[in-house]
């Protein structure tokens, strides 16, 4: 998951300053299915480590964050691109999503090392 997080940081790092249609283009598609694979891993996640009896609680609150955050991050890319230009907001949620996953990667060993066998 982390892997892919940080793949996803770099591909929006390079659509940022590309100036390329095409390299632009495979940097979107290709942080779209990253995106997609940490989504798969995270639900896949809380599948597997939640209680039964807990399980449809948990994926609600998780759903309430996810939709909220897209929301809030949406508010942040706006606001940041108004004061530091568009192409610099970019780049800079680029790092900011490394500089996540290094802090998680770093803090939270027992996620680095999950196995998602039962």
């Amino acid at each position: 998951m982390l892997l892919s997080l940080a793949g996803f940081g770099i591909s929006i790092i390079i659509f940022g300053i590309s100036t390329n249609f095409w390299l632009s283009f495979a940097m979107l598609l290709l942080s779209g299915a990253l995106d997609g694979v940490s989504v798969v891993i995270r639900w896949t996640i809380l599948q597997l480590y939640t209680p039964d009896n807990m399980r449809g609680r948990v994926a609600a609150v998780n759903t309430m964050f996810i939709s909220s955050s897209n929301e809030l991050g949406a508010a942040e890319s706006g606001f940041t691109a108004r004061l530091m230009g568009t192409v610099t907001a970019v780049v800079f949620g680029g790092f900011m999503t490394l500089g996540v996953v290094g802090i998680t990667w770093w803090k939270a060993p027992k996620l680095r090392k999950l196995e998602l066998q039962e």
